[in-house]
């Protein structure tokens, strides 16, 4: 196989496929990119079995063919090249010329053969989503995935279609996040997957530069098509991400949302992120908590260590209920109050031992449990 290649084209698309690949293969074949040139493009290939992904890039191909390079060497061979033109040519025993300016590269690849192929989704339930929505969806619920891997089925979000409706659900046990969608769900096409939380972050890095993204799943893996957009460095019309999903049963998520609390204060969300970040430069690990403190038309943030000391935070607000007092770990209300982009969020309360949960106008629900006040 022989092409010329633009290096910032080609440095991009590497980069766009070298996060699949772990520090540590199982097989040498892992730790590598397929590259296969074909008509006026080349597509580059990794994977590291439970996750897939495949772009294009254009190029000027003189030969086809295919071969397989260790991905991490040679991304950085190609982003430190002297000159824009690049010339790679394989031999048939898999080892390949990369010349650029004065710059001349030979490396050892492995045949293409051995490369484990990515499945394809023809078969599979199918929806088209706007990247936008979907990467603003995940954003929202995303930091509440579970890190605990004794609880593998938690280590992902959730994606539910049905009853016209896609919903996102996380949790790791001690907050639950969820946010919904309106959509045509046919019948035949409702179901639901749990992506992993590696798939999660790379959807977040590749989502929001097109338009569109289609995904395709069905109860052992999901595949998503990714609009790359105009301004895409080279790369041709979309990036393909190929993904095992978590196979199990979800939790019912339902059951963990309040049905009722008693208090609902709206509050401004920028203002009140700012004030429980302050009042957290004092909590330690011992002491992880903030106290939040109801009374009439004043919220009160209060935090305190034996190490460091106490923070003191209010804020006016519109409250006419009883007095009330509850305890959160601090990040659990940054988190989702971070995610969020609306200037008015609403926050409800019930008692002291009852979680507190966030909401917006749009269909965004957090529930965080509280710490119990010592």
């Amino acid at each position: 196989m022989k092409f010329k290649i633009n290096r910032d084209h080609f440095s991009n698309g590497l980069a766009q496929v070298l996060n699949v690949v772990g520090s540590k293969a199982a097989m040498p074949i892992l730790s590598n990119v397929l590259i296969e040139a074909e008509k006026d493009c080349i597509s580059l290939t990794t994977t590291n079995l439970d996750l897939g992904i495949r772009c294009k890039i254009k190029a000027e191909v003189k030969e086809a063919g295919s071969v397989t390079l260790p991905v991490k060497r040679l991304a950085t061979i190609v982003r430190e090249l002297p000159n824009v033109d690049v010339s790679f040519d394989a031999t048939a025993n898999h080892q390949v010329k990369i010349a650029s300016g004065g710059s001349n590269f030979r490396i050892m690849g492995i045949g293409a053969e051995e490369f484990p192929k990515l499945p394809d989704s023809g078969e599979d339930k199918n929806y088209h989503l706007d990247q936008g929505e979907l990467a603003t969806m995940l954003g929202n619920v995303a930091y509440a995935q579970s890190t605990d891997e004794t609880r593998y089925i938690l280590n992902g979000v959730y994606f539910n279609f049905k009853e016209g409706k896609l919903t996102l659900v996380a949790t790791d046990g001690r907050r639950l996040a969820l946010v919904g969608k309106d959509m045509t769900v046919p019948a035949a096409s409702a179901g639901a997957i749990i992506l992993p939380a590696k798939t999660v972050a790379e959807l977040l890095r590749l989502l929001g530069k097109g338009e569109k993204v289609k995904i395709a799943f069905n109860e052992r893996r999901a595949a998503f098509q990714i609009d790359t957009g105009k301004e895409a460095g080279g790369l041709t019309d979309s990036i393909y991400l190929f993904s095992k999903v978590v196979e199990g049963n979800y939790p019912n998520y339902q059951q963990v949302i309040p049905k009722e609390t008693h208090q609902r204060i709206k509050l401004e969300r920028e203002l009140f992120l700012q004030c429980v970040h302050r009042a957290a430069l004092v909590t330690s690990e011992k002491s992880n908590s903030v106290k939040i403190k109801l009374t009439a038309n004043l919220l009160e943030i209060t935090a305190a260590s034996p190490d460091f000391g106490e923070a003191h935070e209010s804020m006016a607000i519109s409250y006419s209920g009883p007095d009330l007092q509850v305890a959160f770990n601090p990040q659990f209300v940054m988190d989702p109050l971070r995610a969020l982009t609306k200037d008015e969020v609403f926050f409800e309360l019930k008692d002291e031992v009852s979680p507190g949960v966030f909401k917006t106008l749009e269909s965004f629900v957090c529930v965080i449990m509280p710490v119990r006040l010592s």
